[in-house]
């Protein structure tokens, strides 16, 4: 299990009888993981607030109980009443022996590129859930029976899962939906965000960088297109966006690339993509690629290998 959410300790007063079954789907666009887990004997596990920890761990029993410690409180959790771990907190999570469950593990980057793309601008403070999940109702039940279709159909052999062109949508839309569907330290923003409208000059803006990423765009261009002086756009972006115009564009097109990369393969030549979104220095592509997606180009290239997970 440390190999799908990081170190974490286990405990168990019968280690003998511990029967562990981990079956999960991987998607490739964001490492995003979807399966069923059980241990087969009481267990204990341990997770430090630690910067170790570099996802988010989902649950909801199918059968059997479980039980979150999560800053002093104890948190049952059955067939009605997920859990999030979160990796920013010390906190314990006890599972019976007969608990079989759904399981959803989301890496923090994705979480936090997920939730940038809603809010339009760059975050530093880690998006902190509510750990207690509702699996019967509200919105948060409508994201958990999707979860559970998804499951279904890996059990059944859905292979069109493992075409990236399609389940890349569908790991972006579950990421997503957590974040719209769950409470959090972002909520508020979240429906500011969304309940509020951009300006028609940045509308404007967007559209053109968009349309033009692949060209030679600079901010001159930018600024004629949205119609308004360069102090307008700036306020503008930084207001909205949380970044420069040209970052947002720089943004857009390490966006793309990732896209391409993930589409092609191993097939695909990095230099080639990279040069043809306007990348023309491959080392500094390469800095900013890891620093925005936390892995290196050819790892990317890589997810394409495989997209199940069985332990």
């Amino acid at each position: 299990m440390e190999r799908v959410c990081g170190p974490h300790s286990l405990q168990s007063a019968q280690p003998g009888r511990i029967s562990f079954r981990h079956s999960a789907r991987v998607f490739r666009s964001y490492a995003t993981k979807l399966g069923t887990l059980e241990y087969g004997a009481d267990v204990c596990i341990g997770v430090e607030g630690s910067e170790q920890l570099d996802s988010y761990s989902l649950s909801l029993p199918l059968s059997g109980e479980q039980e979150l410690i999560y800053l002093g409180r104890r948190i049952p959790s059955n067939r009605i009443m997920g859990v999030i771990v979160s990796p920013f907190h010390s906190q314990e999570l006890s599972i019976a022996g007969d608990c079989k469950k759904l399981s959803v593990v989301i890496p923090r980057v994705t979480m936090r590129l997920a939730l940038e793309e809603i809010l339009k601008r760059p975050v530093e403070t880690p998006i902190n859930f509510d750990p207690l999940m509702d699996g019967q109702l509200g919105a948060s039940a409508s994201w958990w029976r999707l979860v559970n279709h998804f499951v279904s159909e890996r059990e059944v052999g859905g292979a069109i899962f493992d075409q990236t062109l399609f389940s890349r949508d569908i790991e972006a839309s579950l990421v997503r939906g957590l974040i719209l569907a769950q409470k959090s330290n972002y909520t508020d923003e979240i429906h500011q965000c969304l309940i509020g409208k951009l300006p028609s000059f940045l509308l404007k803006a967007k559209d053109f960088i968009h349309s033009n990423a692949r060209e030679d765009i600079r901010l001159e261009d930018i600024e004629h297109a949205a119609g308004v002086s360069r102090f307008k756009l700036f306020d503008g972006f930084r207001k909205h966006m949380g970044m420069s115009p040209m970052a947002y564009l720089k943004k857009l097109r390490l966006s793309e690339v990732r896209r391409q990369l993930l589409d092609g393969g191993r097939g695909t030549n990095i230099s080639t993509v990279a040069t043809e979104w306007g990348f023309n220095h491959l080392g500094r592509f390469a800095s900013e690629y890891k620093k925005l997606f936390n892995e290196i180009p050819s790892a990317t290239i890589h997810r394409n290998d495989g997209g199940r997970a069985h332990m």
